[in-house]
């Protein structure tokens, strides 16, 4: 499997935020390789839906058919890549590539959200104390963002690296995030200017 599938193109990557490949694509990259049906029942989906939208992220380089495990009645399929990546700001200079980004930025939130729901439901006694999120509050400039990001990169790869085959070691998902807040100046700006507004 590849390291990570760069998206240039605003179309390619619309292809892929459609909900349910985004959540296909998801399960063969976390899971491994898998048929229409069998992905079906875990997303609850016929295998006709499955199978048309795996065909269509094969068609744009996503998936592939899997050489190593043959099924005789069905293809199964695996995912190309570990990672989607793609240029904000390639994307943004265009409407259609910025609300694709919005699409796969909206499914990733919602995403954290049904395995944290997941978690909650039956939460595993031995995760329960690394288990969570954490959030901060930090002043920096793009290029720290920008460090803050690629150094999470470089400690995942390590850690995976680290610990390939521990004994406890789980298929486990990390979120890293980073956006600018709003100043309380700027939000009290926005307030007055609305009441303004209003009582014209």
């Amino acid at each position: 499997m590849e390291h990570s599938y760069e998206i240039n193109d605003p179309r390619v990557l619309k292809v892929v935020a459609h909900p349910l490949r985004v959540r296909l694509l998801g399960l063969l990259r976390a899971e491994g390789p898998a048929t229409a049906s069998e992905l079906g029942r875990v997303v609850g989906e016929s295998s006709g839906s499955t199978s048309y939208h795996l065909r269509v992220l094969a068609k744009y380089g996503f998936i592939e058919e899997d050489p190593d495990r043959h099924d005789a009645r069905e293809r199964r399929w695996r995912s190309r890549h570990l990672y989607t990546s793609w240029d904000n700001v390639r994307m943004a200079a265009t409407p259609e590539g910025w609300e694709a980004v919005r699409i796969i930025q909206a499914r990733q939130v919602e995403m954290l959200a049904r395995e944290m729901r997941a978690f909650e439901q039956s939460p595993d006694p031995d995760w329960l104390s690394v288990a969570g999120m954490s959030d901060y509050l930090a002043e920096l400039p793009p290029a720290g963002v920008r460090e803050f990001a690629e150094r999470v990169g470089e400690l995942v790869r390590e850690l995976i690296t680290r610990y390939a085959g521990h004994p406890e070691a789980r298929h486990v998902q990390l979120w890293a995030a980073a956006f600018p807040r709003e100043s309380r100046d700027s939000e009290a700006s926005d307030t007055e200017a609305s009441d303004t507004e209003e009582d014209t």
